[in-house]
């Protein structure tokens, strides 16, 4: 399973609820989909047990300082866009400003999932066969949801999941 987040926008108890559950569940690894926004979010991060790769958004500020916490805690920064491959599928990780861009990914034949995140509504598109994830907004700041999904890595199953607040 590979965890999926986006949008966290600076909101360190969404953050922390999906560290918790994405550790609860043993994914392989953490896809955030861009605007994590400030370099000390890092410290919400840090008890994430699975490797976190990130890209940068529109509202991600300063990059140098964001990169370099986030390396400190042993995540690994793709830029503006991450070709990853995690056991043996291919990933395309972006934060899909450009919607051309993101179908383009999609029906390229390149990428067997294409993760995407910015419009903060949680939703799986298939363009071609290739699901195009968005886990929605993880910080609740626009639609009032806090929502992160989970990627079944051999079926490409995945679930989007509402974190709840005590």
């Amino acid at each position: 399973m590979i965890g999926i987040i986006s949008d966290s926008h600076d909101n360190m108890n969404a953050i922390r609820k999906a560290v918790k559950l994405f550790n609860e569940k043993k994914v392989k690894a953490v896809l955030h989909a861009g605007d994590i926004v400030s370099p000390f979010t890092a410290r919400a991060f840090k008890e994430l047990e699975p490797k976190l790769y990130f890209v940068f958004g529109n509202n991600d500020g300063d990059k140098v300082t964001l990169t370099k916490w986030f390396e400190e805690i042993g995540a690994t920064s793709c830029g503006n866009f991450g070709d990853l491959i995690i056991d043996g599928l291919h990933i395309a990780l972006l934060h899909g400003t450009n919607e051309a861009l993101v179908k383009a990914l999609a029906k390229s034949g390149d990428f067997d999932v294409v993760v995407r995140g910015h419009t903060h509504d949680p939703d799986v598109k298939i363009i071609e066969g290739v699901p195009v994830i968005n886990p929605g907004e993880s910080s609740g700041v626009l639609s009032g949801k806090s929502t992160v999904a989970i990627l079944e890595i051999a079926n490409l199953n995945v679930e989007i999941i509402q974190l709840d607040f005590d």
